[in-house]
């Protein structure tokens, strides 16, 4: 639309609401807006039967963006709507019965499922063993001598993700006897 049309629109949209009698601009703007409106779809043509329903219909039709956002946030508040993410109640149609399903599989076979890969994260070092311990780092890691360097200094700090627990052990009491502090996750 031009903007010569959004002004006219919004011109005949407030003199809707503030008088009931209409210029021949602003229906000349609503009946176009109003062609556009039922040329791109095929279901807003159907008319409520309810009169009451319709004339609110027609109302909201005549809001600008903004009115509208108004008037969601106010009904939203009115009746105590909460908020929903995207895709709201069509989202959560089908996903509940899944979820009592997945509640009923784990009321009925409890399984503990035992950690596989675990994070080692460097906690702490010894000031006195940090040259042995950037050596190690840079090693284990395959770091440069100064990444390496501003990689224990920077402690606590992530050093391996995803290690099979006996890696991860390994590596932990490799720390601990150059004298840092590493555990797992």
């Amino acid at each position: 639309m031009s903007l010569s049309c959004q002004f006219a629109a919004r011109q005949c949209a407030r003199a809707l609401r503030t008088s009931p009698v209409t210029t021949s601009r602003c229906v000349a703007a609503q009946s176009y807006r109003s062609s556009r409106r039922w040329q791109s779809t095929d279901a807003a043509a159907e008319a409520p039967s309810n009169p009451k329903i319709a004339g609110i219909v027609d109302q909201i039709s005549q809001l600008t963006l903004l009115e509208t956002a108004d008037l969601v946030s106010t009904l939203k508040t009115r009746l105590n709507i909460p908020d929903m993410p995207m895709g709201g109640f069509a989202a959560a149609g089908p996903a509940a019965p899944a979820a009592a399903v997945a509640e009923e599989a784990e009321e009925a076979a409890p399984k503990v499922e035992e950690k596989t890969l675990f994070n080692v994260k460097l906690e702490s070092i010894d000031t006195s063993s940090k040259p042995k311990i950037i050596k190690e780092i840079k090693s284990m890691l395959g770091l440069s001598l100064v990444d390496s360097k501003k990689f224990v200094e920077s402690a606590p700090k992530m050093m391996k993700e995803g290690v099979p627990k006996e890696e991860a052990e390994k590596m932990i009491e490799l720390m601990k006897g150059l004298g840092a502090v590493a555990k797992m996750e």
